[in-house]
């Protein structure tokens, strides 16, 4: 794990919403997070995984799935009571991917899946959270792409990274007036343990799509963009 540059505490005080919290990008940009001081919520679907990071960094496990709206808002409300309204920063790094198949023979149900991971999660998130982010002067909400957002290629999950940035860029235009900084980081390949297993498969699979690069981006990695 790269060293993480940030002073401890410099952001004491500081409360973070992030999703995908439970495993790669999320779980990571949660310790980070943590260790430089701010108060944060994990959003995840596994409990039992949020369980052992409560442990190991002291974030506030939240088990929700953030394509279900209502789920969503609960959680949301439920945060905000905690903190007695006050969120400073929205970290979007729940998404992932579906097979290779090619859009000739895409299947509808898949791209619906990563659709309403990658874009309506997102979606979710922002209108729960949104208010309390305007009433903080200063708020920030972060938005895990990829460079599948950049260009296209083959299999359909690029349409969905190509919706997430299109949010991204929109909602950066329409929030100025309020202040609040929108940002969006689009990585390229990064290995993680479950991003390419759980889109092809198999641990078999998932391995080849490393071979041949010596070092790759890790969770790690990515996380201390995020935390800068």
């Amino acid at each position: 794990m790269p060293a993480n540059p940030f002073a401890p505490n410099s952001q004491a005080g500081k409360v973070a919403v992030v999703t995908g919290a439970s495993s790669g990008i999320g779980r990571a940009t949660v310790q980070q997070l943590t260790a430089t001081g701010w108060n944060v919520y994990a959003l995840a679907r596994r409990a039992e995984r949020l369980a052992i990071l409560e442990a190991e960094t002291g974030a506030h496990p939240v088990t929700c799935d953030v394509t279900d709206e209502a789920a969503v808002r609960a959680a949301a409300k439920n945060i905000l009571a905690e903190t007695g309204g006050r969120v400073n920063a929205l970290v979007n790094i729940a998404g992932g991917a579906i097979g290779l198949d090619r859009v000739a023979d895409g299947s509808p149900e898949d791209y619906l899946v990563m659709y309403r991971v990658n874009v309506l999660g997102i979606l979710n998130t922002v209108r729960a959270f949104i208010p309390a982010l305007r009433a903080s002067g200063e708020g920030s909400i972060l938005n895990l792409t990829s460079t599948a957002a950049e260009g296209g290629y083959e299999a359909g999950y690029n349409a969905a990274k190509f919706g997430a940035r299109g949010l991204t860029e929109a909602l950066r235009l329409e929030e100025a007036d309020n202040n609040l900084r929108v940002i969006e980081i689009r990585p390229g390949m990064v290995h993680t343990e479950e991003f390419s297993l759980n889109r092809l498969g198999s641990a078999e699979m998932a391995a080849k799509v490393y071979e041949g690069v010596e070092k790759p981006l890790v969770a790690e990695d990515v996380a201390q963009t995020v935390v800068f």
